[in-house]
């Protein structure tokens, strides 16, 4: 046949060297011989002796019948070529007749999806003739590869640096807590959110006393017990901040009702007045605390309900201090009648 090949004298293994993606087919349209690479592409089935319209689907020129006449019939031509049992992956390439047996030789080394068989299939450049042009995508896309996990790697670095400076600018060193720009963010977050929330603001009663009895490293020592505290009587979920020396705020995330943020203002009170050792020595302190809750609102306003906090939390210092004032009509229009007199 005009164009036909003569495969007298090449052995397999020189197929495998220069075709190692291609197969033959005797005259009975069974597979006699199959490429190392594309053995591997089988994922363990053994083509050899199977019928080739068995194993393949031929995608272009579409055919059903796929005989071993129609086959020969169409040598020379573009093909495009696919497992039946791994569908998904198409192979390019082209039939030749074998002059003296008769045989089609099948060369699918022309191409196909190679990043998809690579990664279906495990191929390497091994897998390849040395002068396919596939290796040569290969290099690219493994270089691609490598480019893309060191980027991806350098912005997880990026990412965890940045997570921390954000942590570190929202965080008080000494107690570990959350400090009022991160409270402020909460706040406004649960107000843009609509979510209810508790709010209550702390003041530590005689820290000065402490400072001034047995030095700052024991009010340090203090303030880190009184962190604790407020961390062990809040959730997950709620935000305990350091907003100034010796003041905190705890913010109650959902809905809670006034009656369950008195008990909480109440344990902590009774928990802060527990003695603090430092040094041989007892430090003594208390709490007051002033609380309301945003459903007392209609528009929760954050400087107002902050402001309103601030009344109660002086309301129980004047009361004789370790006890807690929830924010109520009765209490505003008696500091409005006070700024009042003041005016």
């Amino acid at each position: 046949m005009a164009g036909g090949i003569d495969l007298i004298g090449l052995n397999s293994d020189v197929l495998d060297v220069v075709m190692p993606i291609s197969l033959v087919i005797n005259p009975t349209g069974r597979i006699s011989r199959v490429g190392r690479t594309l053995a591997k592409m089988s994922q363990g089935e053994d083509l050899v002796g199977q019928k080739f319209s068995d194993s393949f689907i031929l995608h272009r020129p579409r055919s059903c019948n796929m005989t071993f006449g129609i086959l020969k019939g169409i040598t020379g031509q573009k093909l495009r070529v696919g497992f039946r049992n791994s569908p998904g992956i198409m192979m390019k390439g082209v039939l030749v007749e074998e002059r003296i047996s008769g045989c089609l030789l099948l060369n699918l080394s022309f191409g196909f999806l190679v990043f998809e068989a690579v990664q279906k299939y495990g191929l390497t450049n091994d897998d390849f003739a040395q002068t396919d042009l596939a290796i040569e995508m290969l290099y690219l896309v493994e270089a691609k590869t490598a480019v893309m996990d060191e980027s991806r790697r350098l912005n997880g670095r990026l990412q965890l640096a940045r997570e921390e400076a954000e942590e570190q600018a929202s965080t008080d060193v000494l107690t570990g807590l959350k400090n009022r720009r991160a409270m402020e963010q909460g706040l406004a977050r649960m107000r843009d959110e609509q979510t209810p929330f508790g709010l209550m603001h702390l003041d530590l009663d005689y820290f000065k006393t402490v400072n001034d009895t047995f030095g700052h490293a024991a009010g340090d020592v203090v303030l880190q017990a009184a962190a604790k505290v407020l961390l062990e009587e809040t959730r997950e979920q709620d935000i305990v901040a350091r907003v100034g020396g010796d003041e905190f705020a705890l913010m109650f995330k959902g809905p809670i009702s006034p009656e369950k943020l008195s008990k909480i203002a109440k344990r902590i009170v009774t928990r802060l007045e527990e003695p603090v050792m430092f040094e041989g020595n007892t430090c003594r302190i208390s709490g007051s605390i002033g609380f309301t809750c945003s459903e007392f609102y209609d528009v929760p306003d954050l400087d107002q309900m902050l402001s309103h906090v601030d009344l109660a939390l002086y309301e129980s210092k004047d009361k004789g201090r370790a006890c807690t004032t929830m924010v109520t009509p009765a209490l505003l229009e008696k500091a409005k009648k006070a700024h009042e007199i003041m005016a």
